[in-house]
């Protein structure tokens, strides 16, 4: 591939089907077919070497077609015959327009690094998608790419299986879409009514995020796509990627290819341990700070309590980290929080709901001291001076005073009371009240007293607890 000329490659990427169909004729190959098939069939010819003939062929056919570009398009392989990998881009000039139209071929855009992916090499710079002067409703590009042997093999040799039981390649090639700024490192974003076809066949593409609101357009969210099993993995053959889009007023959008390979989340959480544990007195420091009064408020915090549960998992916390970005004390679980993000990449702190990515995350020295030390609470207790204590519970010495006294006391005198002794008590009431009865009364009480006194078992139960 790096033998082959741009400017040639270039030329032929811009033909149209009839100056396509005129070349492979002209070299005696097959000319039928769509578009995409005849375009890499020409690439192939280029590759496979051109005689002389062919070459001026091409450029006949170009010159024909851009009669005022050619010398152009021999500045633009100049300043990109570097580069190893060639896409297509049309040129759009002519007398009446004598500056391009379309947006630069390789802006200056820096894609957001992922921290599941290590790229290994590039294999389309981010590139415009730009606009064209006969295309007005939707939008349709043409890349072409070649992987080396080297790249090939390093595809071939990583199958393995992923989290979750499927086998896929762990090296792969990685198609990512942006806006078109240079002003930061951009996130993944996808035109809108985005279509992809990877060497003719079409990729799926993920679904539409649910609304915000009623009446807001859908939108796909962005993500990196794997197009890997449309890939041819053969150094002798170029893939081609045909990007379809409609456009938006105020956006451009930009496309690039990466070979990447595939992370997991212990090798993750390797690399955050390798990056070491903060001072503990970063920590003692921040709690201070906290904890110190304000001369301007008329409440003091004199301490402050933090748990030692995951809020992910509601479990104790084995590898307590946090952002460098969170100003809360708290810290989650690293590995759960790997693991989760490896599924769905959020990166979003359990405890703030802020950003909080891979690249701030840091171990808490404090918290793994106090874990170490400390292997039967799951809450503590920050000082001013910013030392602790643990925080144990209570609820044992409640038991204890609940089971002592009240529920055994009320059985032994609601269920075993003796007959004898109670019939006693009944005669000794009895006693009493008639001695110390006034003589007026004496007829008209000891029934009352009798009949409460002598009530039958049923209804000494049935009415324990109350007074008569």
């Amino acid at each position: 591939l790096l033998s082959l000329g741009f400017l040639e490659w270039n030329m032929v990427s811009s033909f149209r089907v009839s100056e396509l169909q005129v070349l492979l004729g002209f070299a005696g190959r097959n000319k039928s077919g769509r578009k995409h098939e005849l375009l890499l069939r020409a690439l192939h010819l280029l590759r496979s070497g051109c005689s002389p003939a062919v070459q001026i062929k091409i450029k006949e056919l170009y010159r024909r077609r851009y009669p005022r570009t050619f010398d152009g398009l021999q500045d633009l392989a100049a300043l990109n015959c570097d580069s190893p990998v060639f896409h297509e881009s049309k040129p759009m000039m002519n007398m009446q327009q004598p500056t391009p139209l379309m947006a630069p071929v390789h802006p200056d855009v820096q894609m957001k690094s992922l921290p599941f992916y290590d790229v290994l090499d590039v294999l389309i710079k981010p590139s415009s998608l730009g606009t064209h002067a006969g295309q007005r409703y939707h939008h349709e590009k043409y890349f072409i790419f070649a992987l080396t042997p080297q790249q090939v093999r390093e595809v071939c040799i990583s199958r393995d299986f992923l989290p979750g039981g499927r086998r896929d390649y762990m090296v792969q090639i990685q198609l990512r879409f942006c806006l078109a700024e240079t002003s930061c490192p951009q996130e993944d974003n996808f035109p809108n009514s985005l279509c992809i076809k990877v060497n003719g066949k079409l990729f799926p593409l993920p679904g539409y995020a649910p609304p915000p609101k009623n009446g807001v357009e859908q939108k796909r969210p962005g993500r990196p796509l794997n197009i890997t099993s449309l890939v041819r993995l053969s150094s002798a053959v170029p893939n081609q990627i045909v990007v379809t889009w409609a456009p938006e007023i105020g956006k451009t959008y930009s496309m690039s290819v990466y070979l990447v390979r595939q992370l997991t989340s212990p090798l993750l959480l390797q690399r955050l341990r390798m990056k070491g544990i903060r001072n503990p007195d970063h920590s003692r420091a921040l709690i201070k700070e906290k904890l110190t009064a304000d001369p301007d408020s008329e409440i003091a915090t004199t301490s402050l309590r933090v748990s030692l549960m995951c809020p992910l998992g509601k479990m104790r916390l084995t590898v307590p980290c946090r952002a460098v970005t969170c100003s809360h004390l708290q810290c989650f679980d690293a590995a759960l929080y790997l693991q989760m993000n490896e599924k769905k990449p959020t990166w979003i702190c359990p405890v703030c709901d802020k950003k909080a990515t891979y690249e701030s995350l840091i171990i808490d020295g404090l918290f793994m001291e106090i874990l170490n030390d400390c292997t039967d609470v799951d809450e503590i207790k920050f000082q001013e001076d910013g030392t602790w204590c643990p925080m144990r519970p209570k609820k044992e010495t409640l038991k204890v005073s609940s089971s002592c006294i009240p529920k055994i006391d009320l059985r032994q005198s609601a269920v075993v009371p003796p007959p004898e002794t109670s019939s006693t008590k009944k005669g000794d009431v009895i006693d009493l009240t008639l001695e110390s009865s006034s003589d007026d009364e004496e007829d008209s009480d000891p029934p009352l007293k009798k009949r409460c006194v002598y009530m039958s078992k049923a209804e000494e139960m049935h009415n324990k607890g109350f007074v008569y």
